[in-house]
């Protein structure tokens, strides 16, 4: 399944850094961060539960960026 979701990032780099941090997340089978539209699109592996996943995205995400926000 993907889906895609509404972010706030401040900077190109972080967006960047988020994409990375955020493809390590299990669960998450494939992830793109568009700092432009600031929009996230995620896929995610087969069985899961989205909203559990996309917690643990957020929570990696603000280690990137504190104030990060994705609006699931």
């Amino acid at each position: 399944m993907k889906k895609s979701y509404k972010i706030e990032v401040d900077c190109a780099n972080c967006a960047a850094k988020m994409e990375t941090a955020a493809s390590k997340v299990e669960g998450v089978k494939a992830v793109s961060v568009n700092f432009m539209t600031l929009k996230m699109a995620v896929e995610f592996d087969e069985g899961v539960e989205e909203s559990a996943v996309m917690k643990k995205v957020l929570k990696v995400c603000r280690k990137v960026e504190s104030d990060c926000e994705i609006y699931f």
